[in-house]
């Protein structure tokens, strides 16, 4: 029964699932809900230049029509302008000029896009995104900085920091994100949301792509709850034939961990890192998180996998990422049909894709043996009794604008600093752990810092207990940032 309408401005401060319920309960038609989307699109996103393909029309007549009658049906959705976050027909650019000055398009529908869709989401639009991705900033020449919305000075992350940044500011209430070294809990952490980057082979990155950054690379979203996290890893979860890689099955529907009990874990703090200089603020993030989860009734000890941080893993990663983009930037070619050259992109990615070309399949390989060696030396500790590892996201706090960006004068600069924020995620995209980013602390300038969760492969069920315990201990639904719809 049709119930009374709330306001607007209440309306985008609700998660996707509450929206969802206003729909069903036909207190909102999903036409009002996607038109409320668009003016807080059109009137905030000048200020942090997060949406940049706008599809309204589309949404619009979407909703005048059949949507699929899934867990968020009518509730407005945003789709990263990368990898697969592909729609056919829609801009689907990388944050590079060269796919902009093509006009070019999807020519596919993305198996990930399509679970969205049957899920009930409309799209509203597509998000800005570093240019080629390996980047923990949103800041590419083609389409411009994405700002933070707490403080539009600073980063809000990368690469899905055009998603974090409207989610963030309440222009929907959840959005299409990756994650290949960080990319979903680095912007989560700077932007106040929830990130959980799930483990390898969960979600499907067909149908063109199988492996992506030889298994460290997944897909998956960004939210501000931890029930929609869960609802929404049971839209996108699921192998397709031909996946290379298969998850562990989940044990039941992940909304049914929303408030299950966790039992008492034995869990791990992270003090230090080996050649990372962690921030104060970082640290008493971390420290504080101990002592809730103590107060919880958890087995809280400084512990952590002897292999995290080991300073011999930069060689293989880079090896890794430079040898895809090489193979990415070669595939974008045969597209527009030239070779493409360093007048297309950056300095940086213009060096890391040489880095690649000059790579030879024995480097390749030795660098695959090199993080399966990590892998077990990790999986060791989680096997002698540990349940979960507790570490800052970020080693920092969200850096300015205009810190990460290339310098044609030196080139690597840029990307290397870039790369100096990921020593805490990096390492479970190797071993295809799940993590997640919880919006745990702020810092003495109102910047959040986020407290990552790893738990052991195919335990996604675990972090989404023990986040709704730390979202109920410290709640974070009532922080919003200066700049909101």
């Amino acid at each position: 029964m049709a119930g009374q309408r709330p306001a607007d401005d209440e309306i985008g401060d609700l998660d996707a699932t509450a929206q969802a319920e206003l729909v069903r309960r036909g207190q909102l038609t999903p036409l009002e809900l996607v038109e409320i989307a668009i003016e807080r699109i059109e009137r905030v996103d000048p200020e942090i230049n997060a949406v940049i393909h706008r599809h309204f029309e589309r949404a619009r007549e979407e909703t005048r029509g059949e949507l699929p009658d899934g867990p968020f049906r009518g509730v407005p959705f945003l789709l990263k302008d990368f990898a697969a976050g592909c729609r056919a027909g829609d801009p689907c650019h990388w944050g590079t000029r060269f796919l902009r000055d093509a006009n070019y398009t999807a020519t596919t529908t993305s198996y990930l896009v399509e679970r969205f869709l049957r899920a009930g989401f409309v799209v509203v639009g597509r998000t800005n995104v570093p240019e080629l991705g390996p980047w923990t900033t949103t800041e590419p020449e083609a389409y411009g900085a994405t700002r933070n919305p707490w403080n539009t000075s600073h980063s809000c992350g990368g690469s899905s920091g055009g998603s974090a940044a409207a989610v963030a500011a309440r222009l929907v209430p959840v959005a299409h994100a990756s994650d290949g070294g960080g990319s979903i809990r680095n912007p989560a952490s700077q932007s106040g949301l929830v990130g959980l980057k799930p483990t390898r082979g969960r979600v499907s990155l067909g149908p063109q792509v199988g492996d992506s950054w030889a298994g460290m690379a997944v897909e998956f979203a960004l939210a501000r709850s931890v029930r929609d996290t869960a609802a929404m890893l049971d839209v996108a979860a699921g192998s397709m034939p031909g996946d290379p890689y298969c998850a562990p099955p989940q044990r039941r529907p992940y909304r049914e961990e929303v408030g299950a009990d966790t039992g008492t874990l034995r869990i791990g703090l992270l003090e230090s890192i080996e050649d990372v200089e962690l921030a104060a603020d970082c640290r008493d993030a971390v420290t504080t998180a101990g002592r809730v989860l103590e107060g919880l009734g958890h087995r809280v000890e400084i512990s952590q996998p002897d292999a995290l941080g080991s300073p011999e893993m930069a060689g293989p990663i880079l090896k890794i990422i430079s040898s895809s983009q090489a193979r990415c930037v070669e595939q974008f070619g045969e597209l527009l049909g030239r070779e493409l050259g360093p007048e297309d992109m950056d300095a940086d990615n213009w060096a890391v894709t040489q880095i690649g070309r000059n790579l030879s399949a024995v480097e390749y390989h030795a660098a695959m043996e090199a993080n399966n060696h990590f892998s077990r030396r990790m999986a060791a500790w989680w096997e002698s009794g540990f349940d979960l590892l507790v570490t800052p996201t970020l080693p920092e706090p969200p850096p300015k604008l205009g810190e990460l960006v290339p310098d044609p004068a030196t080139p690597m600069t840029g990307f290397m600093r870039s790369g100096q924020l990921t020593p805490l995620m990096i390492p479970f995209n190797i071993t295809g752990q799940p993590a997640i980013s919880l919006p745990l602390h702020w810092s003495v300038d109102g910047l959040p810092i986020g407290v990552q969760l790893a738990a052991a492969l195919g335990r996604e069920d675990l972090l989404i207990r023990i986040a709704c315990q730390l979202e109920k201990a410290v709640p974070w639904a009532d922080k919003r940032p200066p700049v909101r719809g």
